[in-house]
This record gives C-alpha cells, structure tokens and sequence, in this order.
C-alpha cells in the first residue's frame, strides 16, 4: 500500500508540474510576440487539462525553484498573486510576457529568490516589499515606472545584488548624497534610457567591482568626475548620447582599463579626444558612430588587433578619406579578428580595394550612402564568413562579378542606388543563405537568371528602376517558397506563364510589378496569396502595385491586361491593403472590392458604369479619376459612413446630378476632388462638416448659386478650387478672414460680381491667386502688398500641395489648370513653385495701384482685359522675379517705365502682346514715345524723368572716370616719368614686330618654295 501511495503521491506531483510548464509555455519565446507558435485548439486543450488537475496539499509551491514565463503573451492580464505563494522558488522571469496592471506585492514573499526578471511587466505601486529579498542577485525592473519612488533608498537594502537592470524607468533623480551604499557587489549596473539631466553622482565609482556600466541615453554631462580610473574591473561601457564623454580627461583616465567594449555613439566626441583611444588595446567592440570627428582616423586603430566590431558610420570629414587608407590599418593585423565593419555614412572616397579580401572573418560589412566608385572586385568572394553585405548609395560601376555566387553564407545583400550595370550572374543562384537581395536603382541589363528559383530562402527581392528585359515565367520562382517581398516595377518585363492556373510557391505581402507586360489575361495566380501559413495565422497579400506606367509615358496601343476582363482574382484576397492598378485600358464596371481596402487606385483606366457601393470599413484612399463613371453620388456617398476615409477622388469623370446633403458622415476626409464632372445646383451647406479638410476641388462642373456661408467652418483648408463654374454673387469676406491659411485658390471662370473685397489682404500664405474671368468691378485692393509669400517675407512652401499618410504611404499630389502666357495647362508636380496672381478678364478700373510692386517674389501677373487707368508703377521694375506679365486691353497711357538696373526685371523682356490695347509707348512696343503734354501731368513727369535719368547715370558716370584713372595712372603716367619704363616698353614693342614680321616671312616663304 505504502508503494502504492509513493507512486500515486509523484504521479501526482508529476502532473501538476507538467500543467504548470504547459500552461505557462503555451508559446515558444520569440522577439516578435505577434508571432506565436501555438494554435487555438491547443491552447483551448491545455487549460481544460489544467482545470481538471487538483492540487489539494499545495506540493508544487513546495518544491518549485525555477519559473521563466518569459516572452509569452498573456493578453495584457495581471501577475497572478499566487505566485506569491511560490515560497521556496529562487528563480522568477515574467519578462516581455504582455502582463499589466499592478505588480503584486506578494511577490516579496519570495525570500528564497536569487533572480527576478519584471521587464515591462506592470507597474510597481510600492517597492518596499523588495527589502525582504536578501538573497536577490539579478533584479530587472526594466519598463517600470520608478518615478515617484526612493529607488535607491530601496536597491541599497539589498547588499547580494549583482546585477542590476533599470533601464526606461523614467527615473529622473540619481541621488548625488548617498551617505553609505551597500550594493558594493555589483558587477553590472543598466540605468539606460532615464533621462536624469545631471552630472555623473559620485557613488557609481565607488562600486569597484562593477564589470559592465550602461548609461546610454541618460543625459548626463558635465563637470566630469576624475574617478573612472576606480573603476578598475570595467570591461563594458555604454555611454551612447551623453555629452560629458567629449573629454580627454575621461579617455586618460580609461586608457590603462580592460574595456572590451566600448559603445560612445553621439557623444559630441572630436577626433583630438580620439587620439587616447591608443592605448585600449583589448578592445573588442568599439562604437563610434554620429559624432564629430573631422579628421582622419588615427593610424593607431592597427594596434587594435583584437576588435571585432567597429562603427565609425556617419560622422561628418572636412575632407574625402580613402577607404584603402582605413582598411590598411586594419589590415596591418597579422590575423584581423574584424567581424563586423560599419563605416557608412562618412564620405569615403576610392575603390573598393582588392586587399578586402584578406579580411577573412569578415560577418558584416556596411559601406552605405559613401563615394565609392569603381568596380566590385573579384576578391569580395574571398569573404566567405560575410552574412550581411550593404554597398547601397555608392558610385559603384561595373559588372557584379561571378565571384559573388561564393558567399554561402550571406544572408543580406545591399547593391540598390548605384552605377551597376551588365546582366545578374548566374551565380547569384549560389547564395543559398540569401534572404534580401535589394539592387533597385542601378543600369543593370538582360533578363532575370533562371539560378534566381534556387535561392529558397529569399524572402525580399527589390529590383526595381533598372533596364531589365525579357520574359519571367514560374521557372524562376520555382523554389522560392519563402518570398515576402516582390518589387520589380520600373523594367521592361514580361511575365509569361506555360500553364493559366499556375499556383505561386510563395505567399506575398507587398508586390510591385509597375510597368510589366502580365497580359492578355489579368494575373488569376494573384487569387492565391491568400493562404494562411503553417500554424493557422494569416498571411495574406497586403500591397499589390502592379500594371502602373506612372503616367510617365502614354499608355502602350494594346492593353497590357485584356480590357474586357474584370480584376476579379482582387476580390478572392479579402485581406488585400494596398491596390495600384492606375494608367491602363481596365474596362467593366466596379460594383463593390474587397472590405479591407487600405488604399485603391484605379485612375485613368476605361472603367464606366455606376460608382461602386462602399463597405462598412472604406479605404483610406479611393482614387477612381479619369474614368467613365456616370450616374449619381448619392448612392455611393449617403448610404454609409465614410469614417477613416482621408482622401476621395472622383474627377474627370461623367457623374451628373446635384452633390448629396450627407457630408456630416464623412468628417475624416483631408482632399475631397469632384473636378470636371457634370454636377449641378449648389456647394452643399453639410460640407462645413469636414472640419479636417484640406484640399476641395470642384473645378469644372456646373455648380451654381453662392458659396454658402458654412464653408467658413473649415479653418484647416489649404487648397480651393471652384473655377469653371456658373457660381454668383460676392467674393465673401469671411474667405480671407476665416480660412487664413489657403495657399490656392482659383474661383476663375464663375460669375462672381461686386469688389475684390480687402479681407482677401488677409491670406498671408497665399501662392496662386485666380479671380480671372469674373464681372468683378471697383479697384485692385491696395492691400495686397500683405501676401507674405509674394512679397518675400515668407518662403513658400510645398507642404500645402500633397499629402502622405502613415497608414497610406503613397503621395497625393495637387493639380489646378492654371492660364499663363495665353495658354492653359494643368500643373501638379511643379504647382508648388508656382506663384500666380490673376485678375484678368473682369471690370476692374482705377490705377495698378504702387502696392503691387512689393510682390518682389511673385512669378505670374495677369491684369489684362480690364478698365485700369493712368500710368504704369515706376518702380514695377523692383518686381524681380516676374516671369511673365500681360496687362494688356486696358487704358493705360504713358511710357514704358525703363530700369537700368541688370537685376531688375525690365518690362522690355516681355513681348509686345503683354502691352496690347492700350495707350503706351517705348521699347518693346513699335511706337516710340513723343513728349506729349497731359494736364497735370507735365511738370510731375519731367520732374520723375530728369531725377530717374540723373540717378541711372551716375554709376555709368562713375565707372568712365575710374576706367580713365586706371588707364592713365597706371599704364600711360608711369611711361611719362620713368625713362627706363619708356625704354623697356619701345624694346617689346620692336622685340613683337620683329618676331611678327619673322612668322609672315617664313609662312610666306615656305608658301612659294611649295
């Protein structure tokens, strides 16, 4: 019986510790803690087995010594309080397993515990209960808010602690006074990531034993403590982003220590400082990154024959290093132990040398964003260790050589924004380790290597923007069953599949295959990037760009996808994000696309019928431009509520009727864009809802009546654009006044009638300005010398005429069909460097008011076809940036004004046609002006001509009489009273027409001896 019980008594104990350890490890440990490895069914089994389980006389909390939950995901809960009662457990980590909530003070019951890992698990509303755990060697507090706690007065009670982690605590007082400190044991300290804003307190030096000291990102600066030589057991120092590091002194002080790393990244350090690294010769690691080092680095760093890894990226040279200069010197190391070598950033200058080779244990080399030029020597297949290779942002020309395919080991490999040119290698299929290939932006040729289907580990292949010919089929992507990443748009590529229903071996998430040839079919392979992955969680196609010119050259004679088939495989990825099929001949109609659509762009394809119905959840972006859509808004727009939609664009199509009355479910919109339809009746009131508005376009339709009072609402607005339309009444002043920060706006081609009111002097920020072919009457405003950008004041800016969200990444660009030098164009790439004022074609009278020459920085200024009189400004020549200028049709009399000044802009540049009907004279213009009397006029006008004649010719003046003084006193006077000077002279003068005279005699002679 007794056996029995012995044997029921472990079985017992047996299984309740295999509940524990299969409930508390449900998920493997893994840095990403989306991707757990567990599935739902087993979940569900386990805590069904541990339910059933009974533990009646509590043996597991008797016998337990060791629990590590870490890296888990327990969904935001709070730590159990009965691990509390876990009493003889020496060993806790609840670290990074999604616990919150309130740490329980139960665990200082725990006073057998030498480990305590609480990294980002909760929050420690007392920590006194830590003074109960004598015992504790390693706490890691890690992510806590300490703030509002005596941290140290607690750590100081626990005199065993060895190792010490308090990094992100959001500590802020380091307590400089610390009268007697107790943790004299410790061996590593990690205070990183607090921003403590103070100098260095004095008790950390008194800690002798310490090995390893991270104050990286702390804040610390001077005055600096002469107490690092104390420190005599330091092998690691982290002190990355703190300013006191910039001194000789703290180097001086390290340089007889045994640091085997040492990471002073963004530290302000200069290279004299540098110089007393010399003597730190047991350094492994050395990180030196982003500071200020304007020399060459020391030739010392060859006695560092030991370092592993060395940073010196981006930091700023007065001057161009060579590479081959810096590898020599590591170089100069019989056996270099470097592994990984980070100089990106730094304007190194050179070939890449063939001695690369020798660095045999090479595993990282980064030379990105330098000024390499030269080819890709054959030696680089000598690195056979060599894992992550980036040469990216470099001037590097050539073939890739064949020598490449030796690197079986790498696994990263950055070529992308270089000179490369010549056909992939067939080697390239050699790198079985490969998992990102990147060789986008260079001038490489051919077609794609069949060898590309043996890289099965790929998981990104960038190689788009090249000159890429020829045909793809499945053959290669055969073997490549891990690909991710597919962008290859930019070449001339034509994928040409032997069977139709060709299944991927791949389940992509972003793919780009902008400008290939995929026809005549629609890509039906696409249907399948919807398969979830082998432990049943989604993975689906979440960005498709495919088919897009770009609009960079006119759509091809023959679709690139045959026009009479629907992209229906779209509709079979549910999980699809991101769709760019814009600039082809996709024709059908659209009656409603996948639910959770991120972003669709279906511009300037053939596509008609009705709009298509709305989900529930609508994208971010929907751009259906440049189509043949008809019909009604109101059954795409009112049905639904558009929350979360930034950006709508349904221009240039055929839709009629009136605009819907149902805005107020949209309120998330930035850029609302219905130009050149047919709609009709008024600006709906409810627009004044879209108080996020930034861009309204309703250019070209037939909307008519006023604009509505409540448009006033929408204060954030940059971009307005009404034009071509059949709208009436005032200019309202409240355009001005309430929306002060539009930077466009073209009511042109309306009925707009009354004064340009002053208020309009109110938009500062103003960069294009059309009013024209209005029945505006009264006078130019003399105010507008307030337009801050065109008077030079402001800068203008670009950030008004597009827009980029963080969940939609592409770039939505503004356009306006703008009239300048006669003729209309539609502008969107270079609309923000337009500055366009334009009053044309209205009933305007009175003067160009002396104002309008303060626009120093306007470009285009158009006043024609109007009733303005009297004289041009005199000081229009001040208006120095003008481009163009038509004030023609007006009554203007008088001259031309003239301005000698070269920098100026003279109104003589611009062609006769910008002065034509009216009364003036003077160049450019055939009639020349003759001295007429005009009451009132005569005296003031030579007055302004004689003192404008008088002060434009002083400076030519001025300079006839230097030019004389020069030419007298320094050549013709020194020959009138220097005889030796007169003698030298005559002397060359007779020496030059006696070796003239020679030339002719011999040219002559050999002429007749011929």
């Amino acid at each position: 019986m007794s056996a029995c019980s012995s044997f029921s008594h472990y079985t017992r104990c047996y299984l309740c510790l295999l509940a524990v350890v299969a409930l508390f490890h449900l998920c493997l440990c893994s840095p990403n803690f989306d991707d757990v490895l567990c599935m739902e069914g087993e979940r569900q089994a386990l805590l069904e087995f541990k339910e059933g389980l009974i533990d009646e006389a509590d043996r597991l909390a008797s016998w337990l010594r060791h629990l590590d939950l870490s890296c888990n995901a327990f969904g935001w809960m709070e730590v159990p309080k009965f691990i509390g009662s876990l009493e003889n457990i020496k060993h806790l980590n609840l670290s990074y397993s999604e616990f919150s909530g309130t740490i329980p003070p139960q665990l200082g019951n725990l006073s057998q515990l030498n480990v305590l890992s609480l990294g980002e698990s909760g929050e420690l509303m007392n920590m006194r209960w830590l003074s109960s755990l004598h015992q504790l060697h390693h706490l890691d507090l890690s992510g806590a808010d300490l703030s509002k706690h005596d941290w140290l007065e607690v750590i100081n009670t626990l005199p065993s602690l060895v190792e010490l982690h308090l990094s992100s605590c959001q500590l802020v007082d380091m307590h400089h006074h610390v009268s007697s400190l107790n943790i004299t044991s410790l061996s590593l300290l990690d205070l990183s990531f607090n921003n403590f804003n103070s100098s260095l307190p004095l008790w950390i030096f008194s800690i002798t034993s310490l090995v390893s000291l991270d104050l990286t990102l702390c804040n610390f600066h001077g005055p600096i403590p002469s107490s690092f030589r104390n420190l005599t057991s330091l092998q690691v120092l982290h002190v990355s982003e703190n300013d006191f590091m910039n001194s000789s002194l703290v180097f001086e002080e390290l340089s007889n220590s045994n640091l085997i790393s040492l990471d002073i990244r963004s530290c302000g350090v200069s290279s004299s400082v540098l110089d007393s690294l010399h003597n730190l010769t047991s350094l492994l690691n050395l990180y030196i990154s982003d500071n200020q080092l304007t020399m060459t680095p020391p030739k010392s760093l060859c006695n560092f024959c030991n370092l592993k890894e060395v940073d010196f990226s981006h930091n700023h040279y007065f001057q161009s290093i060579s590479l081959t200069y810096l590898l020599e010197s590591f170089l100069e190391c019989k056996t270099p132990a470097l592994e990984s070598l980070v100089l990106s950033s730094l304007g190194l200058s050179g070939q890449l040398p063939s001695q690369l080779g020798l660095l045999s244990s090479l595993r990282a080399l980064y030379l990105s964003s330098n000024l390499i030029s030269g080819q890709l020597p054959n030696s680089i297949g000598m690195l056979s260790f060599l894992r992550t290779l980036d040469l990216s942002y470099n001037l590097i020309s050539g073939h890739i050589p064949f020598s490449i395919g030796q690197l079986s080991l790498l696994e990263v490999l950055f070529l992308q924004d270089n000179n490369l040119n010549g056909s992939l290698p067939d080697s390239i299929g050699r790198l079985s380790s490969l998992k990102e290939l990147h060789l986008s932006y260079n001038q490489l040729e051919g077609s794609l290597p069949n060898s590309l289907s043996e890289l099965s580990n790929l998981e990104e292949f960038y190689f788009f923007s090249n000159s890429l010919t020829g045909v793809v089929t499945e053959t290669h992507f055969a073997k490549l069953f891990n690909l991710k990443y597919l962008y290859g748009g930019g070449n001339n590529l034509t994928l040409r599949l032997r069977h139709a229903n060709w299944i991927p071996p791949f389940q992509l998430q972003r793919l780009n295959l902008n400008s290939w040839r995929l026809g005549p079919q629609f890509p039906l392979w696409l249907q399948s990037q919807n398969v979830s992955d082998p432990i049943n969680k989604p993975n689906p196609i979440k960005k498709m760009i495919i088919i897009n010119n770009n609009g960079t050259n006119p759509p091809p004679s023959k679709s690139i996808v045959d026009p009479h088939l629907l992209p229906s495989p779209t509709r079979s990825l549910p999980n699809l994000c991101h769709v760019d099929m814009s600039y082809n001949h996709i024709q059908g109609t659209l009656s409603s696309f996948p639910e959770r659509l991120r972003s669709l762009d279906l511009r300037s394809n053939d596509f008609s019928g009705k709009l298509p119905h709305l989900s529930d959840m609508p994208p971010v972006l929907l751009d259906l431009s440049n189509n043949y859509f008809e019909g009604s808004l109101h059954h795409m727009l009112c049905p639904y509520k558009g929350d979360g939609m930034r950006v709508l664009n349904l221009g240039n199509n055929r839709l009629s009727g009136v605009i819907p009355e149902c805005w107020e479910n949209w309120t998330w919109l930035i850029v609302l864009n219905l130009e050149n339809n047919n709609l009709s009746g008024g600006i709906p009131r409810t627009l004044s809802s879209l108080y996020n508005l930034k861009s309204l376009n309703m250019h070209g339709n037939k909307l008519s009546g006023r604009l509505p009072d409540s448009l006033l609402n929408l204060t954030n607005l940059k971009i307005l654009q009404l034009g071509g339309n059949e709208l009436v009444g005032s200019i309202p002043t409240w355009l001005g006044t309430k929306l002060s920060f539009l930077t466009l706006v073209n009511l042109r081609s309306n009925k707009f009638d009354g004064n340009v009111p002053t208020e309009i002097c109110y938009l500062a920020y103003i960069q294009i300005l059309d009013l024209a072919d209005n029945n505006l009457v009264g006078n130019i405003p003399r105010c507008f010398n307030n337009f801050s950008v065109f008077s030079g004041k402001q800068n203008a800016s670009d950030g008004s005429f597009w827009y980029r969200s963080v969940v939609v990444p592409e770039i939505v660009t503004a356009s306006d069909s703008l009239v300048m030098k006669g003729r209309e164009d539609t502008y969107s790439t270079i609309l923000p460097l337009v500055l366009l004022l334009d009053l044309s074609n209205n009933n305007l009278s009175g003067p160009i008011p002396s104002e309008l020459t303060a626009l120093t920085k306007l470009k285009t200024l158009n006043l024609s076809r109007n009733h303005l009189t009297g004289t041009i400004p005199e000081k229009i020549g001040d208006m120095k940036s003008l481009e163009t200028c038509d004030i023609s049709r007006n009554k203007l009399f008088g001259e031309l004004p003239l301005r000698r000044v070269p920098s100026g802009t003279q109104l003589q540049s611009f062609d006769e046609s910008s002065f034509f009907g009216n009364q003036l004279c003077g160049a450019p213009l055939a009639d020349r002006c003759i001295e007429v009397e005009r009451p009132g006029t005569k005296d003031h006008e030579k007055d302004d001509g004689s003192h404008g004649a008088e002060s434009a010719d002083w400076g030519l003046v001025i300079s006839m009489v230097l030019g004389f003084i020069f030419g007298f006193w320094v050549i013709v006077a020194p020959l009138i009273v220097s005889k030796s000077w007169r003698i030298g002279y005559f002397r060359l003068l007779s020496k030059l027409r006696y070796m003239v005279y020679d030339v002719i005699h011999k040219y002559c002679f050999n002429i007749f001896t011929k």
